[in-house]
């Protein structure tokens, strides 16, 4: 059967001051992606799980984040609190972050607990991505060719726009049928001469990786077991005491031990250069957006003539091309003479940056959790 597992363990903070470790990204109300609950917008979290509305059936649809998040997930997307068909919970919740390849193991080894034939669509849940119907039929086209051949791996590639250090990249080979290709290798992150050199080469030889995957859950855990044992015998004693009363102190001692890698490094990189698997990308050719920085979160927004892009109570004078946020009712952010400036305000905290360095909110996060105690995480 068709499953999906969406991932909602990012901390977000290149979104800071709005994504916070209390309430990250995915789950904070976001302007752009249409009315949420009361008068807030919507989140990205239940954008991405509606998303799969006709696709996946909700029984069938997995959300893994933060054990903490759990009941502010619930809030946002109600169906979570319903298990699957086969009893299991559908958020899956995680004592602390391991990173991707610990949490689609893991979601992975307990959905094939339930139904050992599971083919499990990976998504994120920073994405927006348009049309919608668009995507249902693409991600349809990706679960018949799993379908064909189990021991295939599907995963999206986007048409860069431009350079970019900040994303992986799939390197592509020959057709594969139904307009999918192989993918010859996968290059994380690669530094600025490289990603300039990958652009230039033109899409039919370099794609994004978008970072959503399709592939038998059983497939993939062989993989992972090949790739990186440890992890997964880890991950096997945790998901068979799932359902027993072992279980809470398995996973509450087991879990955090997991090393902590991305699946990127740790199954894909290594699997497309493994001669006995075979990786297909389908292009995403359609309107995707990774919401994972203030640039990013501009683009939901209207700009004005002057490239302004703003939220809430803001005033900009001979200023151009700023993003100005004000979440705060009644605080007003006024700009005169500014040009390509982040500047944020919430209750309890402003951020300014230049929009060219928005990329490195990481570098003030670290410094911000170590004032008050942490509070302005």
């Amino acid at each position: 059967m068709r499953y999906a597992l969406i991932l909602a363990g990012g901390s977000g903070t290149r979104l800071w001051p709005l994504s916070r470790a209390a309430l990250p990204k995915q789950l904070a109300p976001i302007a752009g992606l249409g009315p949420g609950p009361g008068s807030e917008g919507r989140s990205l979290l239940a954008e991405a799980y509606e998303r799969l509305e006709g696709l996946v059936p909700e029984p069938r649809r997995f959300v893994c984040g933060a054990e903490r998040h759990r009941a502010a997930s619930i809030s946002r997307v109600p169906g979570l609190a319903a298990p699957s068909g086969r009893g299991l919970g559908r958020y899956i919740g995680e004592p602390e972050g391991r990173d991707s390849l610990a949490a689609i193991a893991f979601s992975c080894a307990l959905i094939a607990r339930e139904d050992p034939e599971a083919i499990v669509a990976v998504f994120t849940s920073d994405h927006v991505i348009k049309p919608e119907a668009e995507f249902r039929a693409l991600v349809d086209r990706a679960y018949s060719l799993v379908e064909s051949r189990p021991d295939l791996l599907v995963t999206f590639g986007v048409e860069p726009d431009r350079p970019s250090t900040g994303f992986g990249y799939l390197e592509l080979g020959e057709e594969l049928g139904l307009a999918a290709r192989r993918v010859v290798r996968f290059r994380e992150k690669p530094d600025a001469a490289s990603a300039a050199a990958f652009v230039a080469a033109g899409p039919g030889r370099y794609l994004w990786n978008s970072g959503m995957f399709i592939w038998r859950a059983s497939r993939f855990l062989e993989l992972c077991a090949r790739y990186e044992g440890e992890l997964a015998a880890s991950v096997s004693r945790i998901s068979l005491a799932a359902g027993g009363q072992g279980y809470a102190e398995a996973l509450a001692s087991g879990y955090p031990t997991l090393k902590k890698i991305s699946v990127d490094y740790g199954v894909m990189e290594p699997a497309s250069k493994d001669p006995e698997v075979a990786i297909a990308a389908l292009p995403l050719a359609l309107e995707w957006r990774d919401i994972g920085s203030w640039p990013a979160f501009a683009e939901l927004l209207s700009a004005d003539a002057a490239g302004n892009s703003c939220l809430g109570e803001t005033a900009l004078v001979e200023s151009s091309g700023n993003v100005a946020v004000s979440t705060e009712a009644g605080h007003l952010v006024a700009c005169l003479g500014c040009e390509d400036l982040v500047i944020v305000h919430t209750k309890d905290a402003t951020l300014v940056c230049p929009k060219a360095r928005a990329d490195e909110l990481k570098l003030l996060y670290s410094r911000v959790a170590e004032l008050e105690g942490g509070i302005f995480r």
